[in-house]
């Protein structure tokens, strides 16, 4: 684990995995939430966490950088389940780079329950894991410059849904109809840290 002062009030806490950001950044709500931890934002990433609003950054990075981080509990948080169409233009080619057909590409999609672990890229998206390793697939060689939004897409160990058209690299699976930005919605994004996520298939594939 490495801290790294980030202005005058915040600090940076790079560690070595994504599973290790989740549970560090778990350790640290709860910190919050018990009063130990005075800080105004708590900001994960893929494999950093970001404290924004913090009294004493110095004493904080000595702090953490020597404690150990417990596992991330186990999942409380709501389920949300977003409707798929699994129709998206390179299914065909996750399916190939699975060794899979079309069909069975939807069956293992569907039936993985994701984890939002991160938020970023657009307002609403969220970066989920739950696949297996072995379906880790490339991002396109050659971005497109608009991927509609409600596109279900894959890259690396991540799924996303577009929450709006944007240029992107993704490998597009499928489409859903939900919202994932609203801002007249209280919190205008459907999906946050920790948000439990199942993709129901709607139609054929």
């Amino acid at each position: 684990m490495r801290a790294l002062p980030v202005g005058d009030d915040a600090l940076l806490v790079e560690v070595a995995s994504g599973e290790q950001a989740q549970a560090l950044h778990a350790e640290l709500l709860r910190r919050r939430a018990e009063g130990s931890l005075a800080v105004r934002e708590i900001v994960p990433a893929a494999r950093t966490v970001l404290l924004d609003g913090l009294a004493d950054p110095v004493r904080w990075a000595s702090e953490l950088t020597s404690s150990e981080v417990p596992p991330a509990p186990p999942r409380a948080r709501e389920l949300i389940e977003l409707p798929v169409r699994y129709d998206g233009p390179d299914l065909a080619e996750v399916a190939a780079h699975w060794k899979v057909s079309e069909h069975e590409v939807a069956r293992i999609h569907a039936g993985t329950e994701f984890t939002v672990a991160f938020c970023g890229f657009a307002p609403g998206f969220g970066y989920l894991t739950g696949l297996p390793a072995r379906y880790d697939v490339p991002r396109r060689a050659t971005p497109r410059t608009a991927v509609p939004a409600g596109a279900v897409a894959l890259a690396g160990p991540y799924t996303g849904v577009y929450p709006r058209p944007s240029p992107g690299g993704w490998q597009l699976i499928g489409t859903t109809e939900a919202v994932l930005w609203d801002h007249a919605r209280v919190p205008a994004a459907l999906l946050s840290p920790g948000t439990r996520v199942r993709f129901v298939p709607v139609g054929e594939p």
